[in-house]
């Protein structure tokens, strides 16, 4: 039987680790019978969130539903990557009912949207929804601008200037493409922090866009699925700062990996970990870690000063007992002198 029912899909976006895989995680686990493919775009070399998914072992999550762009940022390799990996999609003999796209969280996530209207796939598959998932602590922390006194500064001392600095930027365009706000990590927050996030998230989101606060990325599929928002139809209304053709330059940021040995100690890692990212102002690092004498893999995952890890799958036969860490900052960070001083 032909297929006249546009299959919906889901963006979910946000800045360097809000949260996106542990909600797409938590929305596996609550699909409630849906069959959902996932299209997962890291930045960086080492396929972390793809990995971390496909060794979920939750029910009806296989690895033949989870592909993986890594060729650069989803927003610039619409052409090359999306498109061909959604139609493959669609052409499967049994084609997913949902299908959930991570962005890496340095992607715009409108040119994404916009490529919905492409010849090849606007008549078979729809924006249901665009998700902006917003780390809340951060954002109370003031983290989406490299010197936030600064900025505010020169701009108080020129106002025809534009001074606003790549993060904050990607920050405004998330929120303004956004259907629904994520606020995750709510249980980090303080007395009077809330205030400071929604002060922030309002001043870029459109009136009708609903938040939600959550921790942990425990939000259920049916609150996250199902919006018909034809996010694809209503372009205008989502505002870009490169609506005037301006190309989104990813020169602003650069990734690399690092690779060494096993390790006795996760604590002892985490605390090297922590002065290097203060000292080269590192925005992310995530990877797998190989700990002596433990069969399981450790997933670290760290935005700024803070860390988290745990242990998610055993070792394949087939892997090699590695540690790799995938490093993300500025365009100007110092590989060298970063690289050398987690491996020593």
């Amino acid at each position: 039987m032909a297929q006249t029912k546009k299959i919906p899909a889901t963006v979910i976006t946000g800045f360097l680790g809000a949260g996106k895989t542990s909600t797409i995680q938590h929305l596996l686990k609550t699909a409630g019978g849906r069959k959902l493919a996932l299209i997962i775009n890291e930045f960086g070399d080492l396929g972390v969130d793809s990995d971390i998914v496909k060794g979920c072992n939750i029910e009806g999550c296989n690895d033949d539903d989870v592909l993986e762009l890594a060729n650069g940022c989803i927003c610039c390799t619409v052409a090359d990557d999306f498109i061909p990996t959604i139609e493959k999609l669609l052409n499967r003999e049994t084609p997913p009912d949902h299908i959930i796209i991570e962005t890496s969280g340095l992607a715009l996530p409108k040119p994404l949207v916009k490529a919905f209207n492409w010849p090849e796939i606007r008549t078979r598959v729809t924006v249901d929804g665009v998700i902006t998932l917003v780390d809340g602590r951060a954002v109370a922390d003031g983290l989406f601008a490299s010197n936030p006194q600064a900025i505010e500064a020169q701009r108080a001392a020129d106002d025809n200037l534009d001074h606003e600095s790549p993060l904050e930027e990607l920050f405004e365009e998330q929120l303004a493409c956004a259907d629904m706000v994520v606020i995750n990590k709510f249980d980090l927050l303080e007395e009077g922090d809330m205030d400071k996030v929604l002060a922030a998230v309002h001043k870029e989101i459109r009136p009708e866009v609903k938040i939600v606060k959550i921790a942990h990325g425990q939000i259920d599929a049916s609150v996250l699925l199902g919006l018909e928002a034809a996010a694809e139809d209503d372009l205008d209304s989502r505002h870009s700062h490169h609506d005037d053709g301006h190309e989104h330059d990813h020169d602003d940021f650069e990734s690399f990996a690092v690779e060494f040995g096993e390790i006795n100690d996760p604590e002892a890692l985490i605390a090297k970990l922590l002065p290097i990212v203060a000292k080269h102002e590192i925005l992310r690092m995530k990877g797998f870690v190989a700990v002596a004498g433990k069969d399981m893999r450790l997933v670290i995952q760290g935005v700024g000063s803070r860390f988290q890890h745990y242990y998610d799958q055993e070792w394949s036969d087939t892997a090699t007992r590695r540690s790799r860490l995938v490093v993300i900052g500025d365009h100007d960070m110092d590989e060298a002198t970063i690289r050398a001083e987690i491996t020593a």
